[in-house]
């Protein structure tokens, strides 16, 4: 290394301080405290069930069972409900609901999955279910005070069914609901039948959130309901699954065929022409939820990724410790296997990766925060004007959607007009729609893109701990987070609905303006000296950007377009694509942050330097690789289809033009991989792990 690249690099791995600053919430008492709850459980008790073994048995287990009564003594479980009901956290509680799913998976996933079942149970209730619905259930679920002689309720959710290949299309029901009772002047009374397929805490719910289809024509939609343990009928949790992974959450294959009133429908219903008329269908219910708590799936597998750097590290430095001739002292003492670049070089990709997954999620997290009271504002103004359905609203966005485009434009202007901008920016139905926009890509996007290339990453991680790395004492459990990632791929929708959602939201005209913000923000960051790889992100984008408006107008072989619904070969890359470059512009984002704002903490003031160094390092070494990522699926892409186009030279040269500019802006990439190597390969790492083996 010359001594051009010999600077400071980071002391220590980041702790809390660095955090707070990176993900945004230094400010929020609360959610620190969450925080520290959720590790105090993950590194205490979690850490020993998973030491002792207790991922070996299927069975729910009296020791499995003392997590929901550590959840509830640390503050985990009411951190999901509102303040009136028992809860924590007051205003919109997706950041802190990620951090706490982030610091129980740096331990167990199937843990993470445990505390977080209860709030997805809540989600169609919370999102959507009437006052009397909200206050019932979430008052169940606080966890009783001293004195209070009450259990805590737990819930279910139960959406898939036992179909073949469960999952793979939310639309289709088997669940039934039909008319049981229904006297004169009586509330209706409903009979539902319902089989669950891998439906998570069965073992021990007290209430459950099901979608049914309609099953008598006097009941007009399919709809989301709630079922009590107590109701009458067949209420019969099933056999455990037989999961290989996430040993630590329970999940059963259920059978319910209950009578409950129609007031359990959730978001309620009217009467119409003598038919039960639900308010909201099951489809409507599930969007507002999911499009929410994917986002911590994503932040779960990447908290993997971060959690391996330290155990690797310890693993690869006493490597040879003990083995003769190995002197105390020695290099080959002292770095063992990290005297090897190959060694450091892959962890540092490891590590990148997991920053990035982790940036990507928090930000996201932290917009649904900002949208929730907007969305609430815009929704409730468009019901007074008497605007709903789909059509409707968004015909009246329309204009909302151009203003947006319209702010984008002067913020890119360099004597754009402030108070124009602000005016613009805080119209609550410009907002919506810009946030809407963003959020429609960065929820899908973390999904895909932690939970696909993050599992794959962490095999990495779990291959440089040599035979190690596939043993139960593994340091850090890197198999078990392994395998977990597998099964949390599939949680919420596959790769295959994170690439769909994509493929429909990344037209949107406000994200692709938003696009242009964002490159010339990076270029403009780039020419300041921040050796970040904001360049080549900034041509990834604009290859993105030009390759998918060349392929929405060229046409196959056979003159179909290339750019539609059903192909998929196009439109999924494309997805992956700009999954790739929203995590690392995310990573960026939050070092900025940290470089703005840590020279100001009183703690992290003398090694503030070091921090945003290494960090800008992992920044070069994700923008890089999500250019060459870009670069790769553009080129197959556009060469791939330039046959059969027959396109002329112009185009081809102008794609060659990009092409080039985009390979030339990886310069000094691998200088920033051996500076990251140098920093893993001196940075102090505690003599033991914080959690049992």
């Amino acid at each position: 290394m010359s001594s051009a690249d010999k600077r400071r690099t980071m002391s220590m791995l980041p702790g809390d301080e660095v955090r707070q600053i990176m993900w945004r919430y230094a400010e929020r008492y609360d959610i620190q405290m969450a925080v520290m709850g959720a590790r105090s459980v993950a590194r205490t008790l979690i850490a020993r069930l998973v030491a002792d073994g207790e991922r070996n048995t299927h069975e729910w287990t009296a020791a499995k069972n003392e997590m929901y009564r550590a959840f509830d003594e640390s503050g985990i479980t009411a951190a999901g409900l509102d303040p009136s009901c028992g809860g924590i956290i007051d205003g919109p509680r997706n950041l802190a609901l990620a951090a706490i799913a982030y610091e129980l998976s740096w331990v167990d996933g199937g843990a993470s999955t445990t505390s977080l079942v209860n709030n997805l149970a809540l989600g169609p209730i919370v999102e959507k279910g009437t006052a009397e619905q909200k206050q019932r259930y979430m008052s169940l679920c606080a966890p009783a005070h001293s004195g209070e002689d009450r259990k805590t309720w737990r819930g279910a959710f139960a959406l898939t069914e036992p179909l073949p290949y469960v999952g793979v299309d939310t639309g289709v029901l088997c669940g039934k609901v039909s008319v049981a009772e229904w006297e004169e002047g009586a509330e209706p009374m409903l009979r539902v039948e319902k089989r669950g397929r891998f439906i998570t805490n069965m073992e021990v719910a007290n209430f459950i959130t099901a979608a049914v289809d309609t099953g008598d024509e006097r009941i007009a939609s399919s709809c989301m309901i709630i079922l009590e343990e107590g109701d009458e009928g067949t209420f019969d949790r099933g056999s455990p699954t037989l999961k290989m992974v996430h040993q630590l959450s329970n999940t059963c294959d259920p059978i319910f065929n209950l009578k409950v009133p129609a007031s359990r429908i959730i978001g309620g219903y009217t009467i119409k022409d003598g038919r039960i008329v639900p308010n909201l269908n099951h489809s409507e219910i599930i969007e507002a939820v999911f499009s929410r708590t994917r986002v911590t799936v994503g932040v779960m597998t990447a908290a993997k990724l971060v959690s391996a750097v330290e155990p690797v590290i310890r693993y690869h430095r006493t490597r040879f410790r003990g083995a003769a001739g190995i002197e105390e002292g020695s290099p080959r003492y002292d770095l063992g296997l990290q005297m090897k670049e190959d060694a450091l070089h892959r962890l540092a990709d490891v590590w990148a990766a997991g920053e990035a997954g982790s940036s990507l999620g928090f930000e996201t997290t932290r917009l649904y925060d900002e949208l929730v009271p907007v969305e609430e504002r815009v929704y409730a103004r468009l019901a007074e004007e008497g605007i709903t359905g789909g059509r409707r609203m968004m015909k009246a966005l329309r204009e909302p959607q151009a203003k947006a485009i319209e702010c984008i434009e002067l913020m890119m202007q360099e004597s754009g007009d402030q108070a124009a901008i602000d005016a613009l920016y805080n119209d609550d139905m410009v907002h919506f729609v810009w946030l809407d926009a963003i959020t429609n890509i960065l929820c899908p996007a973390c999904k895909l893109w932690s939970t696909g290339h993050g599992v794959n990453t962490m095999r990495e991680a779990v291959s440089m701990m040599g035979g190690y790395g596939i043993t139960e004492d593994c340091p850090g459990f890197l198999f078990q987070k392994w395998t977990d990632g597998q099964l949390e791929a599939t949680y919420e929708g596959p790769e295959v609905v994170q690439r769909r959602h994509l493929s429909v939201t990344m037209n949107n005209p406000v994200f692709i303006k938003q696009i242009d913000l964002w490159v010339q923000r990076l270029k403009r960051l780039e020419t300041e000296g921040a050796d970040m790889g904001a360049g080549a992100l900034a041509a990834g984008f604009e290859m993105w950007k030009w390759t998918r408006e060349w392929l929405t107008g060229a046409r196959d072989s056979y003159g179909g377009k290339l750019y539609k619904n059903q192909h998929q070969g196009v439109l999924f890359p494309l997805a992956d694509a700009v999954s790739w470059l929203v995590a690392a512009r995310s990573l960026i984002s939050d070092v900025r942050e940290l470089a703005a704002k840590g020279p100001e903490h009183p703690v992290l003031s003398s090694e503030i330097e070091g921090y945003v160094n290494t960090f800008s390092d992992l920044c070069c070494i994700q923008s890089t690789r999500a250019a060459g990522e870009v670069g790769r699926i553009c080129c197959e892409l556009f060469y791939g289809y330039y046959k059969e186009v027959h396109e002329t030279g112009e185009v081809q040269q102008e794609f060659q033009a990009m092409r080039s500019a985009l390979d030339a802006s990886l310069v000094g990439c691998k200088l920033a991989h051996d500076r990251a190597a140098l920093a893993l390969a001196t940075v102090m790492i505690p003599e033991a792990l914080d959690y049992p083996l």
